[in-house]
């Protein structure tokens, strides 16, 4: 499976298996807790999968442990099916707070039975965000688990290539893993005007892959190249990679980027996006 985002300072990519873990799995309660929603939170396979629920009531959601710096971050979702409008199932690392907030985001917004869902992500960086990018899947994210990857480190965030250098902010400050699903319908779908299908409910999201690479935040120097995810071979997108975002780009619904009546003038992170 393959997917991107953006254009100029980031592109987020999905390359399920490019970057494999061949490590043995790990439970969910080594890396993670469950941060809210506990009566809506499911484990199962003896901790090797977990389930979030949705109703009327509640979603739910879980953290890493720790904060991280760098690293490479993955996990296998498989998002509720059928009719889903308003429903959102998120994974994303995040600073948790509203001073300077820094996000890296994958939502995906569920639709009414039998048509396409939406992958939007976005950027926050030092309080900033407003970097939407929609992709229209071309599968079906509910049928199976797909692995979605992000890889974050001094030279990109795969997302793309560092460009501090035009003053662009960039993710810099201490973020934990989080997963959530939760009711979106003020603006998810169809920028809301498609509302949540409680006879449905509860909504079910799954996630395995509970390893995690990364440098935690207690850690003298996160950009040291003893880290993997820090060597030549990771400063920028391969061959395989590029390719990969080019064909992606097809599928693109959305592209802050390209918002005129938003941006007159384009963001400083998009360079060739000028036309």
């Amino acid at each position: 499976m393959v997917g991107v985002l953006s254009q100029g300072l980031f592109a987020f990519l999905l390359l399920g298996g490019v970057l494999a873990d061949a490590r043995r799995e790990v439970g969910f309660g080594t890396n993670y807790v469950v941060s809210w929603g506990k009566e809506h939170f499911r484990s199962l396979d003896e901790g090797r999968e977990v389930q979030l629920l949705m109703d009327k009531t509640s979603g739910a959601g879980f953290a890493s442990k720790l904060n991280y710096r760098s690293g490479f971050f993955a996990m296998k979702i498989k998002i509720p099916g059928r009719d889903t409008a308003g429903v959102v199932t998120a994974f994303y690392l995040t600073t948790g707070n509203r001073i300077e907030h820094e996000e890296l985001d994958f939502e995906f917004l569920g639709n009414v039975e039998g048509q396409p869902i939406i992958l939007q992500t976005n950027v926050f960086a030092n309080g900033i965000g407003n970097r939407e990018h929609r992709v229209r899947l071309w599968f079906d994210p509910s049928e199976d688990f797909h692995t979605y990857q992000i890889l974050w480190n001094a030279y990109q965030i795969v997302l793309y290539k560092n460009q501090r250098s035009k003053k662009v902010s960039y993710p810099t400050k201490p973020m934990r893993i989080e997963g959530t699903l939760w009711d979106g319908e003020d603006r998810a779908t169809d920028g809301g005007r498609k509302k949540t299908n409680w006879a449905f409910a509860p909504f079910k999201a799954n996630f395995q892959g509970f390893n995690i690479d990364g440098c935690s935040s207690t850690a003298r120097d996160c950009r040291s190249p003893k880290y993997w995810w820090n060597t030549r071979k990771y400063r920028r997108l391969d061959a395989h990679q590029q390719q990969a975002y080019e064909n992606t780009r097809k599928h693109v619904v959305y592209d802050y980027c390209t918002d005129r009546k938003r941006y007159p003038m384009p963001p400083p992170e998009c360079p060739h996006r000028h036309d």
